[in-house]
Formats: structure tokens, sequence, C-alpha cells
């Protein structure tokens, strides 16, 4: 079982195996009688706060995930595609994994353009027509 240690993201982030919690429970779907007697499903628990990752990362984390974490800074995953618990076990890790270094990418700073000198010109030409348009509208005067 030395398999389900730490679970080793990159070179340089690993996340410690007791910072992550498993547990099983009965999966639904198809499987038969299998469903019924065996916990195959996979709820793995992770404490995003207390984790040991960096703080940047962490906040990142968060604010990218925020909608899936708990009110109590909890991040639950489950898997239950699979009939195997080892195999679940595997899919939440490698999951849970991905999630961190879709984190871990810095964003790309934006660099701040302006209009191109062609593109303001357009508009503007735009919006005067538009004006154009509309005062030719109505001003219906009397006929006596």
């Amino acid at each position: 079982m030395s398999e389900f240690g730490d679970l080793r993201i990159s070179d340089s982030l690993t996340v410690p195996a007791w910072e992550i919690s498993e547990a099983f429970v009965r999966a639904s779907g198809p499987g038969g009688q299998n469903v019924n007697k065996v916990s195959s499903a996979v709820q793995l628990t992770w404490q995003v706060a207390a984790s040991s990752l960096p703080a940047a990362l962490k906040e990142r984390f968060q604010k990218l995930y925020a909608s899936r974490i708990t009110a109590d800074g909890r991040l639950i995953l489950e898997a239950s595609e699979h009939r195997s618990q080892v195999q679940n076990r595997q899919a939440a890790r490698a999951r849970l994994a991905e999630m961190i270094l879709k984190a871990a990418a810095a964003p790309k700073r934006r660099i701040k353009t302006k209009p191109t000198a062609g593109s303001v010109r357009r508009r503007i030409a735009s919006k005067k027509k538009r004006g154009e348009v509309k005062a030719l509208r109505g001003g219906v005067g009397d006929e006596d």
C-alpha cells in the first residue's frame, strides 16, 4: 500500500499523506449485487487552508475552486467511476493532483492595450451615423 502514501504532484510539490483523509462508501449505479455489499466509492477530503502548500498556491486554489470547497475549508472529491476501491482511490488522488497543478500554473499578466486609431474612428463614425438616423425620426410638424 505504499502507492497511497504522499501525493506527489510535481518535483517540487507534494501533499503529505496525513493531510488527505479517505472514506469508503457504497457507490450508486450499475454493478449488480456488488454495489449493495461493497464500499468501493471513495470520498477524499483535503483541508485546503491547513495544507502544507505555499500560501500563494493555496490562495489561487481557493479562488479557482471556491464553489467546491465547503464552508469549513474542506475539499471533498468523490470517485465512483470504477468498481474497484483501489482504482477509485487512484482516480480521486489523480483528480486532486490535477486540480492542484491547474492552480499552480501562475496566470499570465494582462498587458493593457489601446484601441487602434482606425477602430476609434470607425466607432465614432458609426455613433454619428446612428445619431443622424435618430435625429431624422419624429419631428412631425403642424400641417395647418
